[in-house]
């Protein structure tokens, strides 16, 4: 069986972020037929319960905690050496040290990286052949945001988004294969090779992602995701304060909740009669078990959304961006349906409300593409073949 070494610059559990969640289930499937070694970086310690989720399926499983002082020093230098923030921000030269005398020790037969936020520890593994994994775009999430930033951040993330550029250009040198989520993101990666990158998209657990036939409806719409993260936050609050009033002129009694992990104070101010705020939960199914439909407006970030695979696997219907159905690429108006202004996703949202049958036919329409077009297996099997595992 060959050995493969996997460095991730989070712990992959539990799955409360669109990277865990990847690295999860790509690990889980590769360790089948493969000797998985892991190593992941963290801030905080790993709960034990956690640790021993990976165990399950890793020959090995190393944590390297970063030193918040060793941080500190890292963005410090980055400002001279003009390596992006994202990178010095999970880079830490004793971890360094010791990530190389481990490959050496264990002589694995590939190095599998993801993202570029942990390629400083594996890029001069010459001798050793090595995939990264952007996953998404890292410099067009950040270059998104610049336009709806404050004016004190607007400088400091056109600078991020341009280092983060040249980065990801030099890094696809130092690996032999590359991976992305989606074709939408491998056109954004500025390499003149970047029609050589695979795309892998994520898959989704049919088998745990199923609509319950007992559930009650308790919310007329749904958004999830992890609350701290930029895209997720701006949407929010765009359902908020520009959807959900024209929702509300019509059906006063309509409802949202926003579920998911660690909810910013920007996301915890937007709490009303109308709008319920979560928080993590520890099935994530109960969330879209209560609500009838779920609505992304994504106006920023990148890759593939597990949100709406999560959904749609549910037969929740879906209302969202046509920047998010770009990576999932669902047919418009038969398993999906796209709003390009606030008065668009509240009339498609009214319509939903409406009419059952559509409703009921959009949701299955959905389960039916997602489960038939994102499955596991058959993504890691291409990964496996990309990386000759």
């Amino acid at each position: 069986m060959k050995k493969l070494f996997v460095i991730t610059s989070r712990f992959p559990y539990p799955l409360d972020k669109g990277d865990k969640l990847r690295a999860y289930h790509q690990i889980k499937e590769l360790a089948k037929s493969t000797e998985v070694h892991l190593v992941s970086l963290s801030n905080n310690s790993i709960n034990e319960s956690h640790l021993a989720e990976l165990k399950k399926f890793c020959a090995s499983v190393t944590i390297h905690k970063l030193n918040k002082v060793g941080l500190i020093w890292s963005l410090f230098k980055s400002i001279f050496n003009k390596k992006p923030f994202q990178v010095a921000l999970f880079y830490n030269k004793s971890i360094h040290n010791k990530i190389t005398k481990q490959i050496k020790g264990l002589k694995p037969d590939h190095i599998y990286c993801q993202l570029i936020r942990c390629a400083e520890y594996v890029k001069d593994e010459y001798d050793i052949r090595k995939t990264i994994d952007f996953m998404d775009v890292l410099s067009k999430g950040i270059e998104r945001r610049i336009t709806s930033s404050s004016f004190y951040l607007k400088k400091l993330l056109k600078l991020e988004a341009e280092r983060l550029k040249v980065y990801e250009h030099i890094m696809f040198e130092y690996f032999d294969n590359h991976s992305i989520i989606s074709s939408q993101d491998q056109e954004l990666i500025y390499h003149t090779k970047r029609e050589d990158i695979v795309i892998i998209p994520n898959g989704i657990d049919s088998d745990f992602f199923t609509p319950s036939i007992n559930s009650k409806k308790k919310y007329t719409l749904l958004f999830n995701g992890n609350m701290q993260y930029q895209p997720n936050v701006k949407s929010a609050q765009y359902i908020v304060e520009h959807i959900l009033p024209l929702v509300l002129a019509k059906y006063p009694k309509a409802n949202l909740l926003i579920s998911g992990t660690s909810p910013t104070k920007e996301v915890l101010t937007l709490a009303s009669e109308s709008v319920t705020i979560s928080g993590w939960l520890d099935d994530i199914r109960d969330a879209y078990n209560s609500a009838h439909i779920f609505i992304a407006p994504m106006q920023i970030g990148t890759g593939l959304q597990n949100k709406l695979l999560e959904a749609m696997a549910m037969e929740v219907p879906c209302v969202t961006s046509k920047l998010a159905n770009n990576a999932l690429n669902a047919t418009p108006n038969k398993e999906i349906l796209i709003g390009n202004s606030k008065e668009e996703y509240a009339q498609l949202i009214i319509n939903l409300i409406e009419n059952k049958s559509m409703s009921n036919e959009l949701g299955k329409a959905g389960q039916d593409y997602v489960c038939q077009n994102f499955n596991w297996a058959s993504s890691v099997r291409k990964l496996k073949i990309t990386m000759n595992l």
